[in-house]
């Protein structure tokens, strides 16, 4: 049969047009129109839509998630105003090189890769053994956590959708309220919450631990109701707090009582200089019956580009029938990831070694000096500060204004770029993070300017 017979024979619907966004409609009023092996498609219909329901929980998600929302108001900030010079301290994309001693591992790591006795393909899903043994010394000594309970990945903010497929739609999950914004909207995309609220900008389902500066930033946990999952991150994005250790404690004994989960966001950990707070809530006893702890070397180690994390996953974390959470963990990491680049990797064992590790020391007291004239930039006017202690972001309140107002203010006649506080959650109202994460003399001038505008 000619080609052109064969296609005249075919049902090819034309191609799809998301031109006009008023036609979208929820895909639960589908009718079911078009059924498998059948062809009754009208030639008007075939020209915009498909038959494929869109997932409903995708519907759910407000427009865009913050950070690309941030980066497309840049952008129209930068057409309107070419030549401005801008300074961006909204996104927490670190900014100091990474220190020699561990761009030469990886570089050394490439060039193996063309000889033979240096070449490596797939590595273990779980990570390098060697990388999984220098985790859990250097961050988790007499913490009774193993080598084989940390999973390498590429990524903390990856590892929460990891955990996400894990725990599946029909668990309850409680989160900080303000907190990342990752947290809720993969609990949005799993299913696990109900409709957005408007007037209060909550989603159904979820339990919102308000965690201001009027509780000090932690939850009244003897008015937090039950949930399977607690999301909890210390030090704290956006509002730069670190939980004490008592705090914590309440948290795990509050986990126990209820047979919950906490999944701990230590990320920032390595900021963190006070003696009273704890880099992992394994420091806590009992932690390890009721704890998942996800970290980065993001944000310690300059990683934000060449991505590297890990999870830890306590063999003692049962499920209610019994079964080892751990090994349902492997079971997601092994269907669903090839295992970090041995490159990341090999960069990560660096960033552990005295000399690596100490480098690095170097740049984090980069960032909390940075910090620390933010601080007072923002305090000499009066205004009540937080965080950029044990955090490199400052939690700034601008009472009875609107945060996406303040960032827009801030933006057109500054030119800095902040993050508004109403993103990280409905407690973030008022508020505007900045961060730490800058050049010296970009901190310099953002101080300046903002003394400027502000007086």
């Amino acid at each position: 049969m000619p080609y052109s017979q064969l296609l005249s024979c075919i049902c090819i619907p034309q191609s799809v047009s998301l031109q006009s966004p008023k036609r979208w409609s929820s895909s639960k009023s589908n009718t079911g129109k078009g059924r498998l092996g059948e062809c009754t498609i009208s030639k008007s219909l075939a020209t915009d839509l498909l038959f494929v329901p869109r997932n409903v929980n995708l519907e759910k998600l407000q427009s865009g998630y913050l950070f690309p929302e941030i980066a497309s108001r840049e952008s129209e900030h930068m057409q309107k105003h070419p030549h401005a010079s801008l300074i961006k301290l909204g996104i927490g994309d670190t900014t100091q090189p990474i220190p020699d001693i561990i761009t030469q591992a990886m570089a050394e790591q490439v060039c193996g890769l063309s000889t033979i006795e240096g070449y490596r393909g797939y590595g273990a899903e779980q990570g390098n053994m060697a990388l999984r043994k220098a985790i859990a010394a250097k961050f988790y000594q007499d913490m009774g956590i193993k080598a084989d309970e940390i999973f390498v990945s590429d990524g903390a903010q990856c590892d929460i959708s990891r955990l996400q497929m894990l725990l599946g739609p029909n668990v309850t999950i409680a989160v900080q309220d303000p907190s990342f914004p990752a947290y809720i909207d993969s609990s949005v995309i799993v299913g696990q919450a109900g409709e957005l609220e408007k007037e209060t900008g909550k989603y159904g389902n979820i339990i919102y631990m308000n965690c201001g500066s009027e509780n000090n930033f932690f939850p009244n946990l003897s008015a937090t109701p039950r949930t399977d999952i607690i999301f909890f991150c210390s030090p704290n994005n956006p509002t730069g707090h670190a939980a004490t250790y008592q705090q914590l404690k309440q948290l795990v004994a509050f986990a126990k009582a209820n047979g919950s989960i906490i999944i701990y966001d230590s990320a920032y950990g390595a900021y963190i200089t006070d003696h009273e707070s704890p880099r992992s809530i394994f420091e806590i006893p009992g932690a390890k019956e009721v704890a998942i702890e996800i970290s980065s070397f993001s944000k310690f180690a300059g990683f934000t580009g060449v991505r590297l994390g890990w999870t830890v996953v306590p063999e003692e974390l049962l499920y209610s029938n019994g079964f080892p959470v751990k090994k349902d963990f492997d079971r997601i990491v092994c269907t669903c990831f090839n295992g970090a680049s041995n490159i990341a990797q090999a960069g990560g064992l660096a960033c552990l070694s005295p000399q690596g590790y100490q480098a690095l020391c170097n740049v984090i007291d980069y960032y909390m000096e940075n910090a620390e004239i933010v601080v007072d930039a923002f305090s000499s006017l009066g205004l009540n500060v937080y965080g950029g202690k044990n955090a490199p972001y400052i939690w700034t309140h601008f009472p009875g204004k609107s945060s996406w107002g303040v960032f827009n203010e801030i933006l057109e006649k500054t030119n800095i770029l902040t993050v508004p506080g109403r993103g990280f959650g409905p407690g973030g109202e008022e508020y505007i993070r900045v961060s730490a994460f800058g050049k010296r003399e970009e901190i310099l001038e953002a101080s300046r300017r903002l003394k400027h505008f502000l007086t």
